[in-house]
């Protein structure tokens, strides 16, 4: 059974007054959901674990910063999750940048196969620059943040309808461009 907004609110207002016993309540309602964006969006379960405790932490110290015009107690507590999951992916990427060239796995990997991404990622980034400003960010929340239709409409405050145009556009000019 799903927690009431109204609920999650009151266990957060507590949770910023200090209240354990309501930030326990919050875990335990919230924290699968929580979990299972990290885990979708970084694929080990390791690293989820630590990215969802990392988000309880931010919770616990910035639940008076919430402001229930801005989004459900649940759509802020998931954005504040996956900015955790794409900072960890972020680092785990600048780290792996800077590997020895003798490692086993980096030698695995042929200068051809990397000039080859590399002029995929210029091109999708050429591609991407040349969209309109609302479908590069519908499609940057969807496909990157893993955002749901109507959490982008929430995020945007643009009709359902709307965003699913810029989506579907957006992806159409894509597709074009990177085929061209």
């Amino acid at each position: 059974m799903e927690t009431s907004q109204q609920q999650l609110l009151e266990w957060l207002y507590a949770t910023a007054n200090g209240n354990r016993s309501a930030f326990e309540k919050l875990y335990q309602a919230c924290s699968g959901k929580l979990f299972s964006v990290s885990l979708h969006l970084l694929r080990r379960h390791d690293w989820a674990e630590d990215v969802l405790q990392d988000a309880f932490v931010r919770i616990w110290h910035n639940a008076a910063d919430y402001h229930a015009e801005k989004g459900t107690v649940m759509t802020w507590m998931i954005s504040i999750t996956r900015y955790r999951a794409l900072d960890l992916l972020k680092s785990r990427r600048i780290k792996a940048e800077h590997i020895d060239v003798t490692d086993d796995l980096v030698a695995e990997i042929k200068p051809g196969e990397v000039l080859g991404l590399t002029r995929e990622k210029v091109k999708l980034d050429e591609c991407m620059d040349a969209l309109v400003p609302e479908q590069r960010q519908s499609i940057q929340l969807a496909y990157l943040n893993g955002l749901s239709h109507h959490e982008i409409t929430e995020h945007t405050g643009s009709p359902l309808g709307t965003v699913k145009s810029w989506i579907r556009r957006g992806l159409t000019q894509l597709k074009r461009c990177l085929e061209g």
